[in-house]
């Protein structure tokens, strides 16, 4: 792994984004690309909800680690991917709002092994209310057949 850019990592991480059937179906969009971090924001639809009309965990937690993945692909090689090998979510707050903004962020990148930290805020009228964090690892892909960046 190098933190070399041998391209252009935001033309590649939109180009896996437009692939992410299951972010493109709870009508998530990638906001923001930048080395080490990316964000993805979600308007609020009552489809995702639980029982309470709350922001259903299972989406925070897709969406999050979403984040946490694309802010991987811009620190490693172009010819590398990245999959999750283990995440913790803490939910601390119920997600609540008008939209969501998600954003992942690299803590430790490494040469097999990248931990990113990502954080889920409720935007609504007033200040972004932090409704969960997540801590995740990923393992760095390389030759792998079906899993290219």
């Amino acid at each position: 792994m190098t933190n070399t850019d041998s391209g252009d990592f935001r033309d590649r991480i939109q180009t896996n984004f437009s692939r992410q059937a299951a972010l493109h179906t709870i009508g998530a969009e990638l906001t923001r690309v930048e080395r080490a971090m990316v964000e993805i924001e979600l308007p609020f639809d009552v489809k995702l909800t639980q029982q309470h009309g709350i922001l259903h965990a299972g989406i925070i937690s897709a969406v999050l680690d979403s984040a946490c993945g694309f802010a991987a692909y811009s620190v490693i090689d172009p010819d590398a991917s990245v999959l999750t090998i283990e995440f913790k979510v803490n939910l601390m707050s119920p997600g609540r709002g008008d939209r969501f903004l998600f954003r992942g962020e690299i803590t430790k990148p490494g040469s097999n092994i990248i931990v990113a930290d990502g954080r889920g805020y409720a935007i609504s009228d007033g200040p972004a209310k932090l409704i969960a964090s997540m801590t995740s690892t990923m393992m760095i892909i390389r030759g792998r057949e079906g899993i290219s960046g």
